[in-house]
């Protein structure tokens, strides 16, 4: 059977992945055309690879057997193949197939791999994006017979993750697998993502030969500053200028092109018009160039045309199986003195360190460097990623989790690729070292419109905030935070408490920085009666020995080291800060050299140390060895205060155990489906808000507890059904267009009597015929009133980028005037619903206040967990606003007393 995919499913399957090597592949559906390609292939494979894949030997493929194997239905038979190149040159190098066995759920596979690139994972790779492509043709079996010899081919399957049964027949292996995404399935695939992805970055960081395309011999050009920078900052590879109107440039041949050079090149550097950047890409691409960076402008960064020009850029990378940084970046720095790189057009270079730096932005590349020269912090790496075409945060993140060289990740960002892959991978690496991101746009100015409350508060910034501290991603307001933080984390133990510690040879500025740390969650405690004590009789009369500790204008600079010892041996304290203003010169040298012999102390002991020149920043005091590291100066308490508060909350993430996905047995994930997909096909429309039955009917598929309730759509009806309900009873409007029922005066609560029941049907009737608005009520919902309860919101909305994000905050009527609500994104842990129910302000109602009872807030966690499932298995949830729901007394659970849902049948 001859089918055609149309372009939709046929980018739905396809997919660039990562080798082993650092290379790429693109795999994509098999098509027709592909027949002469195909016999291509099989004339390039070795008589033991024919033999291994068809299990006997073939020595000839006729055209009308490759014709065979390019037909597939793109249902019950389908075909990936992985390739190289593009247009003309395009060429197959593996394939992967599946056919169903007729009448059955299970499908038999094979592959096969040129031999040249064998050993680089593409078999792994057929096989997960297969398995895919089945589980959404309904195929939850895959059979594979595999010849005993195929070692290979086994280890594939068996190392795939899936669960597997294996029988032996005769000289052939049968291996059947069940396709169920496990979490072994994504734990295997997160890994080789990891490696494939750390292996394509040392193109990047550890190239051993670079070609800068667009070196110049012209002072202040970025290629002649690229170019120098390698030179002058002794990269130990080779380095070859291109540029075509010069034979010389730095005392160093040039070449007219990159195809010109000698010998194998891993990264091309290009500096020239953007409208010339195609045109050497495909030349990298013939060279066999395994990473280019593209420094140039004019691509997405400048509106449609430079999008239109930089996804041309992108299918020829992914297609000759190269990576690429930019368009728009500045380059990268790698300053450890094996590899000593420093490939961008920086005038600074910043001293070598442990703390790694990816910036979004390639302008502000340069201004960050200076500031970190300046601020005396040194970086293990730099890079700035620009348009982030292709290389990405994601990527550097998998790479710096495990690099020797780096413990402290700083981020510059200015959107998100993939927030859930993103908010993956930062949870694995925030749990060893610590990541600190600032963000642009913060201010909420990107208020969506929607039709549900949740929707509306759903902005931009709250997502951001979701995400990065479900990421276990310290924020920082500013780039001076984002330094401060990095420089304390960099040179600093991690403080196993809040208890601070503040002496200082001025009043005004110790009592500052108390106040900062105060309002960042930090304690100034008592210091122990031992410490107060031999502090008097070290300082001076007029001196403060209490904390924060004021010296006095009379101290001596000796005196500082005998109290930071003290400090240094209390138990009350977690951190110490000091403060000098110094008189003379002289006198900072002297303390400078006192916290030098101090400071290796502190460390041992595991005290955080930091020191506050009142107008002077950064890491300043070294302290001799790397391993000694730097006690970091800040300028003013408030920096000092934001930097503290951030490297405790790392501290503490550190020693929070680890959330989980929970897993619910009294679901009936079939039944609301069936739900969803009859109120979509009674609406006969793509989206629809869901009636009141079918809200009820599937908040009760997963366990939701809703109030009692009756719909009614006369006056006579209203009272029978609050008779059936028993009095008293509230009167809801019922109406699927209607988002505020209070906006329309469409509730009356509290009617104790049949007679007051029907009085609020048509008082609410009034109410609509009055605003003209009489076809929207469809009836009343006749509610029993429930008694006491604290009103909380709950609610779901499908941010654009982020994916389902989930509400919890302060419900009821002023649920979107006071804002008090926090975000998650889905899905949700144990952990996350745990903290989400005390980010709000409202959480101390719950817990009781002033003498009332405890609420139960174990089964509000219980239910933002079980919306997380919902959501999970029924993707069409667009948006959802429970409000209120009334959270009991403690052990009475909760009862949600009103809630709409919208679903959509274009969701994935």
């Amino acid at each position: 059977m001859t089918a055609e995919l149309d372009g939709k499913s046929f980018e739905k399957y396809s997919i660039s992945v990562a080798l082993k090597d650092g290379s790429s592949l693109h795999l994509r559906p098999i098509k027709m055309s592909d027949e002469e390609r195909l016999l291509a292939l099989f004339s390039r494979m070795s008589k033991q690879t024919i033999y291994l894949r068809f299990h006997h030997v073939l020595t000839h493929m006729s055209r009308e057997e490759a014709r065979r194997f390019c037909t597939v239905d793109y249902v019950d038979t389908f075909a990936l193949v992985g390739t190289l190149g593009e247009g003309p040159e395009e060429r197959i190098i593996a394939v992967g197939r599946y056919a169903r066995q007729p009448g059955a759920n299970r499908a038999q596979i094979a592959f096969e791999v040129e031999d040249k690139y064998q050993g680089l994972g593409i078999g792994t790779h057929l096989l997960d994006q297969l398995a895919y492509t089945a589980r959404d043709k309904g195929i939850t079996m895959f059979e594979a017979e595999v010849l005993a010899e195929n070692k290979d081919m086994m280890n594939v399957l068996i190392n795939s993750g899936f669960n597997m049964q294996r029988q032996y027949q005769g000289t052939t292996y049968i291996g059947i697998m069940d396709l169920a995404p496990t979490d072994v399935v994504e734990q295997k695939s997160s890994e080789r993502e990891k490696f494939t992805s750390i292996a394509s970055l040392r193109a990047f960081l550890n190239p051993k030969s670079v070609a800068v395309i667009g070196a110049s011999r012209r002072p202040n050009t970025i290629g002649n500053f690229v170019f120098r920078n390698l030179i002058q900052q002794d990269f130990k590879g080779v380095v070859y200028p291109v540029n075509p109107n010069a034979e010389v440039i730095a005392a160093v041949k040039a070449y007219p092109s990159i195809l010109d050079i000698p010998g194998d090149i891993d990264l091309a550097i290009i500096s020239i018009p953007a409208d010339k950047v195609q045109q050497v890409v495909e030349e990298c691409a013939h060279k066999g160039v395994r990473g280019v960076v593209v420094l140039t402008s004019g691509f997405s960064d400048i509106g449609a045309d430079g999008m239109e020009r930089q996804n041309k850029l992108v299918n020829t990378i992914r297609s000759y199986g190269m990576r690429m940084l930019g368009p728009n970046c500045m380059g990268m720095i790698n300053t450890n003195p094996e590899i000593n790189l420093n490939a961008t057009f920086s005038a600074v270079v910043p001293p070598p360190g442990n703390i790694a730096f990816a910036t979004q932005s390639g302008v502000l590349g340069s201004a960050i460097l200076m500031y970190a020269t300046n601020l005396n912090i040194g970086l293990s790496t730099f890079v700035s990623i620009g348009n982030r075409a292709d290389v990405s945060s994601n990527e550097l993140l998998q790479y710096w989790e495990d690099d020797p060289d780096t413990d402290v990740v700083l981020l510059y960002l200015e959107s998100f690729g993939n927030p859930r892959k993103f908010t993956r991978i930062a949870r694995s690496i925030t749990a060893k070292k610590p990541v600190v991101a600032v963000t642009s746009n913060r201010t909420p100015l990107q208020v969506r419109v929607s039709n549900s409350q949740t929707g509306s508060m759903a902005t931009d910034e709250a997502a951001t905030e979701a995400l990065f501290k479900q990421a276990g991603i310290l924020r920082a307001d500013t780039l001076e935070d984002l330094f401060d933080t990095g420089s304390l984390l960099a040179n600093q133990p991690l403080p196993l408490g809040n208890r601070v510690a503040i002496i200082s040879n001025a009043g005004g500025p110790a009592l500052l920085t108390a106040d900062a740390c105060k309002a960042r969650g930090l304690e100034i405690p008592v210091l122990s009666s031992n410490t107060t004590d031999q502090l008097k009789a070290l300082l001076s009369p007029r001196a403060n020995s209490s904390n924060p500790i004021d010296m006095s204008p009379e101290f001596a600079i000796p005196q500082y080291r005998d109290a930071l010892k003290l400090l240094l041996t209390d138990e009350n304290v977690d951190i110490v800060v000091v403060i000098f203003i110094p008189p003379i010169l002289k006198l900072s040298e002297e303390f400078a050299a006192i916290i030098r012999e101090v400071a290796p102390l502190f460390r041992e002991r595991g005290k955080p140390l930091v020191t506050s020149f009142l107008g002077l920043r950064g890491a300043r005091i070294e302290l001799g060895s790397r391993e000694n590291r730097y006690v970091p100066s800040f300028a003013f308490p408030e920096s000092t205060a934001g930097a503290l508060s951030r490297a405790l909350e790392f501290s503490q993430r550190l020693r929070k155990p680890t959330g989980k996905i929970p897993e619910f047995s009294d679901i009936n994930k079939e039944k609301a489906e069936g739900i969803i997909q009859s109120a979509l096909a009674k609406a006969g429309k793509n989206q629809v808000w869901l009636d009141a039955e079918s809200i009820l009917g599937l908040l009760d598929c997963y366990g939701i507890r809703f109030v009692t309730l009756k719909l009614a759509k006369t006056p006579s009806e209203a009272s029978a059904a609050a008779e059936e309900v028993g009095c008293p009873v509230a009167v809801k409007i019922l109406s699927s267009t209607i988002s505020q029922k209070t906006d329309v005066e469409g509730v009356v609560l509290d009617c104790r009597s049949r007679g007051e029941v029907e009085k609020a049907f048509v008082r609410i009737s009034d109410n609509l015929q009055r605003i003209g608005k009489p076809e929207d009520m469809q009836g009343v919902i006749i509610q029993k009133m429930v008694q006491g309860g604290i009103e909380v919101i709950v609610g779901v909305t499908q941010h654009p980028a982020f994916g389902p994000l989930i509400m919890f905050g302060l419900g009821g009527i002023y649920a979107e005037l006071f804002k008090d609500v926090t975000f998650s994104i889905h899905p949700l842990t144990d952990l996350d619903a745990h903290d989400m129910v005390r980010a709000v302000k409202a959480y101390q109602l719950l817990e009781g206040w002033r003498g009332s009872k405890r609420a139960d807030i174990p089964s509000i966690e219980d239910l933002l967990l079980r919306i997380s499932a919902l959501v999970e298995n029924h993707p069409q949830v667009l948006e959802m606003d429970l409000n209120p729901v009334k959270v009991l007394n403690d052990g009475d659970g909760y009862l949600v007393v009103d809630g709409r849902i919208l679903v959509s049948a274009d969701a994935e």
